[in-house]
């Protein structure tokens, strides 16, 4: 009797055990889940994960055993792998050649899926590659140095894991397909090789949601969400399922700097979410110590509850949007500032400085509001670009902001 009710207990226990790892994560594991996967991401160890970099590499042989933790189906060509390589033109005006044959450097996508026995897929991405030592696409001004990308983008890329913990336990009647993006920041390589090279099919594909820099969440709670204009599904979601008093603010165009543009130009209806630009922006000092985690949380849980709200619906419908950035003004001269693009007032806020430019050298600060430049009144992002537009190198011009209430006026020279 007494090895009978010892077998039973043992069955007991290892059924409890089984029964709690089978369950969706608390908050407080997906918080200490994200903390991990951003310190591991963003360590110099890593040496900030230059695309065909050791680091990288590391990086998405961490990313390929998460997922298989998680229980994701390998959906690379490569198990959870989908190698591509990028021969650099020698001629200047020349775009990159992307395939599989060639010389060049190569980067690997980090692929996986939960299949619903659905015959539609939401593709949830984020890039996971950065900078590395700098170089091109690099603020920083100095020695060279580790970039390691907190914030861009291991903060999505944790995000990205956190979803697929999620989504594996809960009931949907759509399948999940989970892509970290490598290249994004040399010209988003991964995700265009991915459309043109699916390893899915790609007209069952119901909508992309992608994760760019959504670990610096302000006081404020803001939540930058780009493309809404892409399905007319999606507007009506957003405050419905605002649980959070999130500062929602709303982009219509399908097209921006990062990889959710490559599944919009094949007619797929598309989201970006975005936390703000800020000073440590392709700067070695994008470290995870300055990761808002708490708000990283935020973003996954307003994604998990939109997702479960649009799965409700049949296929979404895609709608074709405005490329704003086709219709950006082109201009030769810099204000030398980091606009707040997640100000949603009167004229342009801003949220960082360089040193020795224009802004700074005229006495301007972060969080001052630029309301006129010359003659043209600046009420938005876009009145800011088309007035900057109209100076050259060497012109004088009077900027007027607001800071704390109170106009200033100065004089800029470009």
């Amino acid at each position: 009797m007494k090895e009978k009710a010892r077998y039973s207990l043992v069955i007991l226990i290892g059924s409890l055990l089984t029964f709690g790892c089978d369950q969706t994560p608390t908050d407080i594991q997906l918080k200490d889940g994200l903390e991990k996967d951003v310190s591991y991401l963003a360590a110099d160890e890593l040496g900030g994960r230059a695309i065909g970099s050791d680091g990288e590499e590391k990086a998405a042989e961490y990313l390929s055993d998460q997922f298989q933790k998680i229980g994701l189906s390998p959906k690379g060509t490569e198990g959870f792998f989908q190698e591509f390589t990028v021969s650099k033109p020698t001629n200047p005006h020349e775009e990159a050649v992307i395939g599989t044959d060639g010389e060049g450097v190569t980067g690997r996508n980090v692929i996986g899926f939960i299949d619903n026995k659905s015959d539609k897929t939401i593709v949830i991405g984020a890039h996971f590659d950065h900078l590395g030592m700098g170089g091109q696409g690099s603020l920083h001004r100095g020695d060279s140095a580790i970039h390691n990308g907190a914030d861009d983008n291991a903060s999505g890329t944790a995000a990205l894991l956190a979803l697929a913990k999620i989504f594996k336990h809960e009931k949907h009647s759509s399948n999940f397909l989970f892509i970290a993006f490598s290249g994004e920041e040399n010209g988003l390589w991964g995700s265009n090789y991915f459309v043109k090279n699916p390893t899915i099919d790609l007209s069952t594909v119901n909508y992309m949601i992608n994760m760019d820099m959504v670990g610096r969440m302000n006081e404020e709670k803001t939540l930058a969400i780009n493309g809404v204009g892409t399905s007319p599904s999606f507007n009506p979601t957003f405050d419905l399922m605002n649980y959070d008093s999130l500062k929602i603010v709303t982009s219509e165009s399908g097209v921006g700097p990062s990889d959710h543009t490559s599944f919009y130009l094949q007619d797929l209806p598309v989201l970006h979410f975005f936390t703000g630009q800020h000073e440590d922006y392709h700067k070695p000092s994008d470290d995870s110590n300055l990761i808002n985690y708490d708000g990283l949380l935020l973003v996954v849980k307003y994604i998990d509850r939109l997702v479960d709200q649009l799965d409700i619906e049949s296929k979404l419908a895609f709608t074709k949007t405005k490329d704003s950035n086709g219709d950006s003004p082109r201009f030769t001269v810099s204000l030398g500032v980091i606009p707040d693009y997640l100000y949603d007032g009167k004229g342009m806020r801003i949220d960082g400085v360089s040193a020795d430019k224009p802004a700074e050298v005229a006495g301007m600060k972060k969080g001052d509001i630029v309301i006129q430049m010359g003659d043209s009144t600046i009420v938005d992002m876009m009145s800011y670009m088309n007035a900057l537009s109209a100076f050259k190198k060497g012109d004088e011009t009077t900027v007027s902001y607001q800071r704390d209430g109170q106009k200033v006026d100065v004089k800029v020279v470009f």
